[in-house]
């Protein structure tokens, strides 16, 4: 008995020590670079940008699900997506749960136009920080993707609401 739980140490040591296999990118740029990632359970909010949240205006209320969770008072913000992060202001309260001037340098190094959908993860929250990660989903889904008979799709086939 003693043997064999030798001989099966020796084969586990010997699997462990082998050169594992590379494992083969996805090929997908954003899944890469951490710009998506499953969500961890913490409170987040999904948003599409409106008019009014890009150029020319650079206006971001949040709703009123994650407003609950932050600092009346408001709180310095800082937003990562992918690598890169952004400091700016939640107002709170006073600001109607705005986000302050700041927001326009993330969503013009972003690119981000109307009809883009961000989901903002709160990964960190207290009275003297406040911490969103965000992913981006662009609203420019390829034409060529959109199924010709899909309810929506074009104007000869519209939704038609009840």
């Amino acid at each position: 008995m003693e043997q064999q739980l030798r001989n099966q140490l020796e084969m586990e040591k010997g699997y462990y020590n082998m050169k594992q296999p590379e494992i083969e990118s996805s090929g997908i740029p954003e899944v890469d670079n951490g710009e998506y990632w499953p969500l961890s359970g913490k409170p987040y909010i999904d948003m599409v940008l409106t008019m009014s949240s890009v150029k020319p205006i650079y206006n971001l209320y949040l709703p009123k699900k994650i407003t609950n969770e932050l600092p009346s008072t408001g709180a310095p913000v800082v937003l990562t997506c992918g690598q890169k992060k952004w400091d700016m202001f939640y107002g709170g309260v006073k600001s109607n749960n705005k986000f302050s001037n700041e927001w326009r340098k993330f969503a013009d190094d972003n690119d981000l136009k109307e009809g883009d959908a961000l989901v903002f993860e709160l990964s960190e929250c207290s009275a003297r920080k406040i911490h969103f990660r965000v992913q981006i989903l662009r609203g420019d889904f390829p034409a060529e993707l959109i199924p010709e008979d899909e309810e929506g799709a074009n104007s000869k086939n519209p939704i038609v609401l009840g």
